[in-house]
């Protein structure tokens, strides 16, 4: 008598459903909010999630104004640019940028923990970061906040 195995079907790109979902930043931790959007971006809750495949879901993130990190950070922690050019090392602090742009914050972070791979830009378009509790999309969430 033979076995019967199970198999996985393949999804294919037309197939993939994507979600919705709304995160609350509001005193969370920056590293593991990121993470947890990232899970999201590249489909990996989902059961249909495959590496070949872009499958992930919309992230929109309110409230990032109110994140937090821990420690010394607040004080400590810079972001810097180079242009290339002599005189052109641009140095920012956390704590002026999640004053005036709490969304580059939150995208750095996030971009940050996905991979480095050709799908990388199409799944940081997918994730929608508000300074407050105001956003556009609210017509969006059936049921499926976070």
């Amino acid at each position: 008598m033979k076995k019967l195995t199970q198999q996985t079907t393949p999804v294919k790109l037309q197939e993939v459903e994507r979600y919705w979902h709304l995160i609350d930043a509001k005193d969370k931790i920056l590293g593991r909010l990121a993470s947890q959007i990232t899970k999201f971006l590249q489909g990996k809750n989902k059961p249909s999630y495959v590496p070949y495949l872009d499958v992930g879901d919309y992230v929109v993130v309110i409230n990032a104004k109110k994140i937090i990190i821990t420690g010394k950070k607040k004080e400590t922690k810079v972001y810097t640019s180079y242009s290339g050019y002599p005189g052109g090392l641009k140095i920012r602090k956390f704590r002026d940028l999640i004053e005036t742009k709490p969304d580059f914050v939150i995208k750095k972070a996030v971009s940050g923990m996905l991979p480095k791979n050709k799908f990388r830009k199409e799944r940081l378009k997918r994730l929608f970061v508000y300074p407050s509790e105001d956003h556009p999309f609210k017509d969006k969430f059936l049921g499926r906040d976070r």
